[in-house]
């Protein structure tokens, strides 16, 4: 997914919500800021509809749910409404004051990283989303080669890192039982297309 800024202006949450809900894009806002969300590639497309399907399929009939890009996500401390490629909520869903439409309790989120976000996605949007209190695990999926990074959250309220990069490895998180081998994730995702 590709993130644009609109023309500099410090927009209100609520202008930010009515200008969603009436737009035909996808928009997040970060704290005033209103980015517009253009669609992914091919292989970025591919990639999230893989985990997300792996992901719902497993979990079915267990107290989860899962979401794909078009679920806002609100992060109250950083003022940031969002869309993560891939989030799963524990239990009930907890939604934004006065919303049914965002939602502000994921347990696990997956970003597929792009050229224009990768930075963003490791860095600021990371941040933000360690501030939720039951956020445990966050995947990076690479969409250029087969990479992919995890941080899962400790007991005693620590990161830890794994990194996956063998073809014939298996992604395990730890916030839920659920394996995918890359295999999986990555299957019909066509590097050479990525290649400019």
């Amino acid at each position: 997914m590709i993130m644009q800024a609109q023309q500099q202006r410090n927009y209100s949450c609520e202008e930010y919500l009515e200008l969603e809900v009436n737009s035909q894009e996808r928009h997040e806002f970060i704290d005033g800021e209103i980015i517009t969300v253009t669609d992914g590639t091919p292989n970025h497309n591919q990639i999230v509809g893989n985990f997300y399907a792996a992901l719902n399929f497993a979990l079915k009939r267990q107290p989860y749910r899962v979401f794909i890009t078009e679920q806002r996500l609100w992060i109250p401390q950083k003022r940031i409404y969002t869309y993560p490629d891939v989030m799963v909520v524990a239990g009930q869903l907890a939604f934004a004051e006065g919303r049914r439409d965002t939602l502000t309790n994921p347990l696990m989120i997956a970003e597929v990283l792009s050229r224009s976000t990768r930075s963003y996605d490791k860095d600021e949007k990371f941040a933000a989303y360690r501030t939720i209190s039951g956020f445990q695990e966050y995947v990076l999926i690479d969409q250029y080669t087969m990479h992919i990074e995890k941080y899962f959250k400790t007991d005693s309220n620590q990161w830890l890192f794994c990194e996956y990069g063998n073809g014939d490895g298996m992604l395990s998180l730890g916030s839920l039982s659920f394996q995918i081998s890359l295999a999986d994730i990555y299957d019909k995702v066509d590097f050479q297309a990525e290649v400019d």
